[in-house]
Formats: structure tokens, sequence, C-alpha cells
């Protein structure tokens, strides 16, 4: 996978100067390399802390920023070189990164936000085990109450938590009661994720519990039908949500990397088993849905 992810970082280089419509050929390279797309972007946003596609325009952004301070040429002919088909929209794009107008730039040098390019390396980690367990299982629904929700990286989730606040307190031991399998207890699922993570892209986030296949689902819930396959299961207990949030970096840091697995497509899943009256710690299971790497 470190050897996959400086490869990803390669393609990049080699396609700076394209048009920025031009999409990375990232299926192809996942391909050659015997992984996913899905997987691949994943574990690239995990452990760069970025989107692909944020790499990607800062890198384009950081070789232009030379071109504009050297001054041998005139602003356009950048821009074309770059992959763009206007100053303006070169222009609207060098801000975004920079913070600062070409002009201003071309004039004073900076200020230049660059980004290095990435390179991964293996390092030892893992002097902690990782408690988790490989289980199959088969196609089952996630039922309760769902809603659109932007991703958020650290810390509690407001939106989330406006979402479960507004929800009645008899609705919470009505939903457990109509559970019916593994995971087990009320739970957390995070669906539709952008495969990037990008912050603030929208996720379906869902408030209830796992129902086989066959269990009748009252028609004001929302489901979401789970295939059969593997899922890795990850136990963490102590700070809430820190503790789980650093679990989850893990898998992509030290668990994916040491284990022949990848990230299928699919919901996470987060089963609180135990947690105190406040909240402020807790007892959790993550599931990961996986396949064969």
């Amino acid at each position: 996978m470190i050897s996959a992810l400086n490869r990803l970082v390669d393609l990049v280089e080699e396609h700076l100067a394209e048009p920025v419509a031009e999409e990375l050929d990232v299926r192809g390279l996942a391909g050659e390399l015997g992984t996913t797309e899905y997987h691949l972007r994943r574990m690239f946003s995990s452990l760069a802390g970025m989107p692909l596609s944020e790499y990607a325009r800062r890198r384009r952004m950081t070789v232009a920023a030379a071109d504009v301070v050297r001054g041998e040429d005139g602003l356009l002919s950048i821009a074309v070189r770059h992959g763009y088909g206007s100053a303006e929209a070169f222009g609207r794009a060098f801000r975004a990164v920079h913070g600062a107008g070409l002009g201003d730039v071309r004039r004073d040098g900076g200020p230049l936000r660059t980004q290095p390019q990435l390179r991964f390396h293996l390092t030892v980690e893992g002097s902690v085990p990782m408690d988790t367990r490989l289980i199959d299982r088969p196609a089952f629904r996630l039922a309760g109450h769902a809603a659109r929700v932007p991703l958020i990286h650290q810390g509690v989730n407001p939106h989330i938590q406006r979402h479960v606040a507004a929800l009645p307190q008899e609705e919470h031991p009505r939903l457990k009661d109509l559970g019916d399998t593994e995971p087990g207890g009320l739970l957390q699922v995070c669906d539709d994720l952008d495969p990037d993570g990008t912050e603030g892209s929208e996720m379906t986030y869902l408030h209830g519990v796992a129902v086989s296949r066959d269990t009748p689902v009252p028609g004001d819930l929302d489901t979401i039908e789970v295939p059969a396959g593997k899922w890795a299961v990850f136990r963490t207990a102590g700070p809430y949500p820190q503790a789980l949030q650093t679990t989850w970096a893990a898998t992509a840091a030290e668990w994916f990397p040491s284990n022949p697995w990848r990230l299928r497509p699919g919901p996470s899943i987060v089963a609180v088993l135990e947690r105190a009256e406040d909240f402020g710690t807790a007892t959790c299971e993550l599931w990961l849905p996986v396949e064969p790497a």
C-alpha cells in the first residue's frame, strides 16, 4: 500500500500540466496495482490528511507559482501551461490556494502557501495491539432515522448531535427492541461517504439498529440495505469521541498497511457497547466493510 500511494503521488506529478477538467486515471492505476480506486482514495485521504483532488490542486498551484514569480511569461501563457483556459480561472484557483492575487505575487514574490511533494514511508508502529476481529455476515438491513449531514473529522459533529437530539426519548428503546442481529444495540451509521473523505462533503447518517433481511420494519423508519460480506471490527474504549477517532485513523495508518485486506464500498458502523452517563467515555465497536486485498 505504501508503494501504491507513492505511485499515486507520481501520477499527480505526471499530469500537473493537463487541463484541470481531465481526471486522473486513479481507477486504471489501482487496477495495475491490484487494488481498487475506492480503497486507494480512502487510504490517501486518511494518511495525507486531505483528499487526492485537493493535493493535486495544491501541487498544481505550487508549481505554477514559480512561473508567476519568475515573470518570464505572460499570465495567460502560464495559465494555459498549467491547464487553465483563461487567466481569470487561473487567478481564482491561484488565490484559493495561496491567499494572494497573481499581480501581488508577481510584484512581491509572495505570500505563497507551497505544497511539497508527498512521499509515504513505512514506520514502525503498532506497539499497542489493535483489538480486532474479522467476521463474515449475511445480508442485513439498517433501520432508523437518517439525515444528510456534512462530514467532520475531529470532535463531535453538531449536525449529528442535533439530528439525534430531535428524536423523542421513547424512540430509542423502540429502536433497540427492533434490532435483532449484529451489530447489536443502537448504531451510528455513516453511508454514501465521499471516497476522498473531503471535510464538509455530505454523507448519510443513520441513528438506528441492525435487523435481519426478513424482519418487518415500520414504514416511518429509513432503511439501508447491506449486502453480504466480510467486516473488520475494531473495539475501542476511552474518552468519547477521541478514542474512537484515534482508532479510526489507526486503521489507515497501521492496520490496513499491515494486513491483507482493503476497504470495500459500504456503510461504516459504530456500535456503542457501554457509555458513561455524560457520554464522556465509551466502549465502542467500529465496523468497516472489507474484502481480501
